[in-house]
């Protein structure tokens, strides 16, 4: 005999976990994966720009010691006589401090979603597109965190040498690369770096949308060259300290100190 559920019962399956407090729109987007991996793509793209403008301005130490402080000086002077000096230049930094600590959150919050996603199979999931290069961002990721703050407090804040001059960046760079410790650290965390752009620039493109394969090698290529590109820029410096193409012979350490931050 069939037996009825009494009147007023609630025959809804409670759900496996709690959803989130929805945040209104447009910021209910980020809430998703979709938004995550928006956010993501977005920010990779800014810091990508930030990191070719800075190898290329970077360029000028081949210059000089002189080349050098006048671009670190015209850094400081954006804006001219219109708005206070370094007051760009620190709209610019608190934006890119902005999307770096974004790109970051995205990163951890999909990596997390995506263990729960892993927990609920029984066997490992099986990743047909996988390349060195995606399976390591979860390492080269934390290297490039730990590198942008050793390389904040060597070259800006003069931590880590006695020598270090407030505003002379020729000496600077020189005092702080001419330690093969240091010139090491340098190299490999500017490898990681390589290795996490080209995957990033590959991905980003299909994250976007752009993902055909009528194109798909030229998206390659891109990844391919512009990894190449920042890793052929950013090593030379430490190497060309190492081998002395860059030295500091006829400057006097302090010759382009400033009253004002270093500008590197």
């Amino acid at each position: 005999m069939a037996q009825t559920m009494p009147s007023g019962t609630d025959h809804s399956i409670p759900p496996i976990r709690r959803r989130p407090r929805q945040l209104p729109w447009p910021l209910n987007i980020y809430q998703t994966a979709v938004g995550k991996k928006y956010v993501m793509a977005l920010t990779g793209i800014g810091l990508l720009g930030f990191v070719v403008v800075h190898m290329i301005g970077n360029l000028h130490l081949y210059e000089g010691p002189a080349q050098i402080h006048h671009y670190a000086e015209a850094l400081r002077d954006l804006g001219g006589h219109l708005v206070p000096r370094t007051f760009l230049l620190w709209v610019m930094r608190l934006g890119l401090i902005g999307m770096f600590a974004a790109h970051i959150h995205s990163a951890v919050s999909l990596s997390r979603l995506s263990a729960k996603a892993d927990s609920k199979y029984v066997g490992k999931r099986d990743y047909i597109a996988v390349n060195f290069a995606s399976h390591t961002m979860r390492w080269t990721g934390p290297i490039i965190l730990l590198y942008v703050l050793y390389h904040l407090a060597d070259l800006t804040w003069g931590w880590f040498s006695d020598d270090w001059v407030r505003g002379d960046v020729y000496n600077n760079v020189y005092t702080s690369m001419s330690a093969l410790p240091v010139a090491i650290l340098y190299i490999v965390a500017n490898v990681a770096l390589a290795i996490h752009i080209f995957h990033g620039a590959w991905s980003m493109f299909q994250t976007l949308g752009i993902n055909n394969p009528a194109y798909n090698g030229l998206r390659r290529g891109f990844a391919t060259g512009i990894a190449g590109l920042i890793l052929a820029g950013n090593l030379s410096f430490p190497i060309a300290v190492q081998t002395g193409l860059i030295d500091i012979d006829g400057h006097t350490p302090g010759e382009f100190a400033t009253d004002t931050e270093e500008g590197h």
